[in-house]
C-alpha cells in the first residue's frame, strides 16, 4: 500500500486525538499498513509532542517475547519514544486515569553514557557505551479501543508507551547475568508476574542491539543519556486501581509503583 502525506497525518490525528480527549479511539489498521507506515506515524507524533515541549529521554522496545510476537503475526521487535514527563520517581503514584487501558511488566533499563551511532553494532559497542542497568517498571497503555491492535496500531501508538518507574540503585554490567536474573513482580505481596532475562529476546541485550541499530537506520540514534527499557521479563500484568505493585530483578534490587484509586 502507497501511503500519502495526508493518510500519514489522519493517523497521527486520530492517536494524537485519543491522547487529548482519554478516550481510546478506533485501530489506524485501516489507515495504515506495514511498519513502514507505521513509524512515520510514530515521527509525526513525536515531532508534534516535541513542538510542545516535552523531552525525548531514551526508547522503549516491545515485542520482546516470542509469544506476542506471534500472537501479532510478527517477526521482530519494535520500539516507541521515552519522554522527561513519563517518567514516575520509585515508589511513587500514578493517578488514576493517566495512563488509558494500563498494564505494568518489569524491565531491565540500561542507561547510555556514550551515543550508538554505528550502522551495526556489536554487543562490544554496546557494553562499553552503557553506564549503568537500573529494575524498572513500564506502565503500558493503549489509545487503540480494547487493545484491539496489530503491528501497525501499535508502533503508531508509540508502541504502547504509557510511563515508566526507574529504581535508584544503578549496577555496573560487569557485577550482572542478565540472562539468568530472575524477576518476580508483586502485588501487595501476592506475586503476579514471573521470568527472567532470556525471555527479552535471549538477552535484555539483544534487545539493546537490535534498537541501537533500527535506531541508527531510521535517522534518530541513541544518545549518550539515553535510558533504553529492553522488555518485559515476564508476562504484562493488569493493576487495579489502588494497587502497589513492586518488582525485584537479581543483581538490580527492586522498584515500586502506585496506582491512583479513581475519585468519588
Amino acid at each position: 500500500m502507497t501511503h500519502t502525506q495526508s493518510v500519514l497525518d489522519a493517523a497521527a490525528e486520530r492517536i494524537l486525538g485519543a491522547y487529548a480527549s482519554g478516550v481510546p479511539c478506533e485501530p489506524v489498521r485501516d489507515l495504515i499498513n506495514g511498519a513502514g507506515a507505521a513509524y512515520a506515524v510514530q515521527e509525526r507524533v513525536t515531532k508534534r509532542w516535541t513542538a510542545d515541549g516535552r523531552r525525548i529521554t531514551g526508547r522503549k522496545v516491545g515485542l520482546t517475547s516470542a509469544a506476542v510476537q506471534a500472537q501479532l503475526g510478527v517477526d521482530s521487535p519494535d520500539f516507541g519514544v521515552l519522554f522527561a514527563d513519563m517518567a514516575v520517581p520509585d515508589g511513587g503514584e500514578i493517578p488514576a486515569g493517566t495512563v488509558m487501558q494500563v498494564r505494568a511488566e518489569a524491565e531491565v533499563a540500561l542507561v547510555l553514557e556514550d551515543e550508538l551511532t554505528h550502522e551495526r553494532h556489536t554487543a562490544a559497542d554496546l557494553i562499553r557505551a552503557v553506564a549503568f542497568a537500573l529494575p524498572a517498571i513500564e506502565v503500558v497503555g493503549s489509545r487503540i479501543r480494547d487493545w484491539d491492535i496489530t503491528l501497525a496500531d501499535t508502533v503508531a501508538d508509540n508502541a504502547s508507551s504509557g510511563m515508566y518507574v526507574l529504581g535508584n540503585r544503578p549496577a555496573k554490567l560487569t557485577d550482572l547475568d542478565l540472562r539468568l536474573c530472575g524477576m518476580v513482580m508483586e502485588r501487595r505481596g501476592e506475586q503476579v508476574s514471573t521470568g527472567t532475562g532470556a525471555a527479552c529476546l535471549g538477552h535484555p541485550l539483544n534487545a539493546a542491539l537490535w534498537l541501537a541499530d533500527t535506531a541508527v537506520r531510521l535517522g534518530r540514534p541513541l544518545r549518550a543519556g539515553d535510558t533504553i527499557l529492553t522488555g518485559a521479563l515476564g508476562p504484562m500484568f493488569t493493576p487495579d486501581p489502588g494497587d502497589v505493585l513492586e518488582a525485584r530483578i537479581e543483581g538490580l534490587g527492586d522498584v515500586r509503583v502506585a496506582f491512583g484509586k479513581e475519585e468519588g
